[in-house]
């Protein structure tokens, strides 16, 4: 698969989000290398295991998997002369433990899931390693039955500890020494038990100094009374770690005659962990299984893009039959993108044995290639234009096209002239059709949807937009192609009628009457470069009289006090409308925007014309309307990291 391709439909964001519902590093591994195949049987397998993973957790979900903490340090050890630590046994003797569990698990899951099941019957329990290694570790220490010899020394070393408890106790009793010792306690330096001893009385004190206080007035002196015990301590010591080693060397020496058992349930732990990750992502986007197939035919039914989830409007698609190549228009932000991204990424989680968010009824094909060229992909380090980058991709689209590629491209022919950008895009997509590929692109150029709407192979498509709200609906509508609502919106946002209709006259070479058009409902702001609605004062009093009223009258009268950034208000003085920028200050003063310029304005020349809650869709950012486009791109770049040089400007209120 094409690396590019990926990065822009974000597998590897999906990917990232997969690993999360694996347990163990090694699986999550797995995951990380994870890439589509193209072979449809192995495809096919992988589904199956992600299904039958699926069923076994809809019944169950407290698998018994284990995150095999320490096991790859084991296995790194092993056959190298190394003796096993007391915790890296004990992690044998869990991964044995979760072995257990989970042949006992998965054998009541036979009947469900009977090819994920019988993964576990190629696993070891291994009893004997794992009752051997319980029995002589315990709590992370050799346990004292582990040998006769180790429970020897250590009842030795007991009582040679209690002697020498008992002896400097009987010192620091001692009425003689009362005056010699620094404080009556026992202490331990290096291993040897010590008494602080003052330093003046260093020769009354028989014994060998082991260590000295910070001050120096104290001397740590271990008392020759105690020294021959000390020296039968520490061999005692010396012998029981020589027995604990030979012990931790046979339990090794078992570990490694295990070690191809061990390697298998390992394999298999990572196998399960790997297969339960994509169930367990299956079910957290309540995803489904779908029908493949080789004949490039897509049928998506109340898709959802992964990365958006619920979230998503649900995207019904269908390409292969009766056409291979799908044009899609539509208005901006009006989903073309992410329909377009939708379809890429869900093919390629298809491939990767992974279920996808649509409903049953579903069919995906198996693709050698999915090809795209979707963003501008402009890169100011490496000075590239729009257009520019748009014909790297396709060049290399068109390269590597073929009847097995999946070829996904947005807004083809933008980023230059509209004539040659039609011309560029048609050319595109004869060729690109000439060999075979199944294409789906969107465009803004009308020729490109006539082109569609007239050759063999070609359909139409268009993004839904109600045109009484100015929102978009995200809903693909497959045969008809989309119309420009352009003049339609700028008319509802307050552009004079007589402007639009020129407009369309110049566009069309005919006249259209607007005038039934035109509307004073609340309406939400788009585009990026809007910063004010300036309606018709005509047109706002015709509308007006009609409700009830004198508008201009009205508003003369009545003053409202409480405005919140992004209202919509009247100024009587201007005789026009303007959008708030900063609410009412102490002196009664509203920030004002009017044709891109902001003053400050009474309250009493202000009256309410439409509430900010009305006008723009629900978290709306106001920086679209407020802040040029060359600002907000000056903002974005400064808050990644410091640009030299780079210098936002700002108008003064007037």
């Amino acid at each position: 698969m094409n690396e590019y391709t990926m990065k822009i439909l974000e597998y590897d964001k999906l990917k990232e989000n997969l690993k999360q519902y694996a347990i163990s590093e090694p699986a999550k591994n797995m995951l990380d290398k994870l890439q589509p195949s193209v072979n449809i049987t192995e495809i096919e397998r992988w589904l199956l295991e992600t299904t039958e993973a699926r069923r076994i957790i809809d019944i169950n979900a407290s698998v018994p998997l284990t995150a095999m903490e320490k096991i790859g340090e084991v296995m790194a050890k092993t056959g190298k002369g190394f003796a096993l630590t007391t915790d890296e046994l004990t992690a044998v003797k869990e991964l044995l433990a979760s072995v257990r569990k989970l042949r006992r698990f998965m054998r009541q899951m036979q009947e469900v899931s009977p090819v994920v099941a019988s993964y576990a019957l190629s696993m070891s329990e291994l009893p004997h390693l794992h009752d051997e290694i319980d029995r002589c570790i315990v709590s992370g220490r050799v346990d004292d039955r582990a040998t006769p010899e180790l429970n020897r020394l250590r009842k030795k070393i007991a009582v040679a500890d209690e002697r020498i408890k008992q002896k400097l106790n009987s010192i620091l009793s001692s009425p003689s020494l009362a005056g010699v010792i620094q404080e009556a306690v026992v202490t331990v330096r290096n291993g040897r038990y010590v008494i602080p001893v003052k330093r003046e009385y260093k020769k009354s004190f028989a014994g060998n100094v082991l260590d000295l206080s910070a001050s120096g007035s104290t001397l740590f002196i271990e008392p020759a009374a105690i020294a021959r015990l000390q020296e039968e301590l520490n061999i005692l010591k010396m012998e029981e770690e020589k027995e604990v080693f030979r012990i931790l060397s046979c339990l090794t020496e078992i570990v490694e005659a295990c070690i191809r058992e061990i390697s298998i349930n390992v394999e298999a732990f990572i196998q399960y962990d790997f297969i339960f990750a994509k169930a367990k992502y299956s079910k957290s986007l309540d995803c489904f299984p779908v029908k493949l197939n080789e004949r490039n035919k897509i049928i998506i039914k109340g898709g959802r893009h992964p990365l958006i989830g619920n979230n998503a409007v649900p995207l019904d698609f269908q390409i292969g039959e009766g056409y291979s190549t799908l044009v899609i228009t539509g208005p901006n932000t009006g989903g073309k993108t992410v329909a377009l991204k939708t379809v890429g990424l869900l093919t390629l989680m298809a491939q990767s044995g992974l279920h996808v968010p649509v409903q049953e009824g579903s069919e995906l094909a198996v693709f050698d290639r999915v090809l795209a060229d979707i963003g501008d992909g402009q890169s100011i380090e490496q000075s590239l234009s729009t257009f520019s980058s748009h014909v790297k991709n396709i060049s290399a689209i068109i390269e590597y096209s073929n009847s097995r590629s999946l070829v996904l491209m947005d807004e083809l022919g933008a980023g230059t002239d509209p004539g040659e950008g039609m011309g560029f895009a048609v050319a595109v997509l004869e060729e690109v059709f000439s060999r075979g590929a199944t294409i789906v692109a969107t465009t803004h150029i009308s020729e490109i949807k006539e082109f569609a709407a007239k050759n063999e192979g070609f359909k139409n498509g268009r993004m839904e937009f109600d045109i009484d709200s100015l929102k978009p609906l995200y809903q693909l509508t497959i045969g008809r192609p989309g119309e420009s609502n352009a003049f339609l919106i700028a008319l509802r946002l307050g552009v004079r009628r007589r402007i639009i209709e020129r407009a369309h006259e110049i566009t069309y070479g005919d006249k259209k009457d607007y005038s039934c058009e035109v509307t004073l409902r609340p309406q939400p702001q788009v585009g990026e470069d809007t910063a004010a609605i300036q309606a018709d004062p005509p047109a706002i009093k015709a509308t007006a009289a009609k409700a009830g009223g004198n508008r201009t009258d009205k508003t003369q009268k009545t003053a409202v006090s409480t405005f919140v950034k992004g209202d919509c208000v009247f100024i009587s003085s201007m005789n026009r409308t303007g959008i708030v920028y900063e609410p009412e200050n102490g002196r009664g003063e509203v920030v004002v925007m009017v044709m891109k310029k902001k003053y400050k304005i009474s309250h009493k020349r202000l009256s309410l014309h439409v509430a900010a809650k009305d006008l723009y869709p629900e978290d709306y950012d106001l920086d679209i309307v407020f802040e040029s486009k060359e600002n907000r791109k000056k903002r974005k770049l400064m808050s990644k990291r410091h640009v030299e040089g780079l210098i936002i400007e700002t108008k003064e209120q007037e």
